[in-house]
């Protein structure tokens, strides 16, 4: 009776991880927002990575949060909201575009794709915010038990509030 129960587990386990492995592990999730002020005051904020500081979602989250800047470079070790990694600017196109690597150690290693785009707009600027990457395994597993994108996504709005206010004094 046990082997019979143990075997019925493995089973439907085997059919679960099947399931998992042929969900899609690539993702691109954005957000795009109007903001009344011009990109020459926007752009700053997006191009030096000390800068950043001032608007990340992450500084709140983690005010105790370790940071080390080595030039475009900011190396963090945060709480398990923030996790540990690095995010380094890769290219700057004057108030364009910024494309930065993320890379995260913990909670688990990740390595994705972050755009920062600016355009000039009938009363301000229109930012997005863009991320891409391959969550592999973990991240498909993830997504089924809850939804990865409204997760960043939130985190995106929380970071343009917070750029909101300063940009719009």
């Amino acid at each position: 009776m046990i082997r019979k129960i143990a075997l019925s587990v493995s089973g439907v386990l085997v059919v679960f991880l099947l399931y998992v492995s042929t969900r899609e592990s690539k993702f691109d999730y954005s957000v795009t927002r109007q903001m009344k002020a011009p990109v020459e005051t926007v752009f700053p904020y997006l191009s030096q990575i000390r800068l950043g500081s001032e608007w990340s979602p992450f500084e709140k989250a983690d005010p105790n949060m370790k940071k080390d800047y080595d030039g475009n470079r900011l190396m963090f070790e945060g709480n398990r909201e923030v996790g540990a990694g690095s995010v380094e600017i890769t290219k700057v196109v004057p108030n364009q575009q910024v494309d930065l690597i993320l890379k995260m150690t913990e909670p688990f290693k990740a390595e994705n794709q972050i755009y920062y785009t600016v355009k000039p707009v009938d009363g301000g600027t229109q930012f997005t915010w863009r991320m891409t990457g391959d969550g592999g395994f973990i991240m498909k597993l993830m997504s089924i038990f809850m939804d990865c994108e409204k997760m960043i996504t939130d985190q995106f709005n929380k970071g343009m509030d917070n750029l909101q206010q300063i940009v719009e004094k």
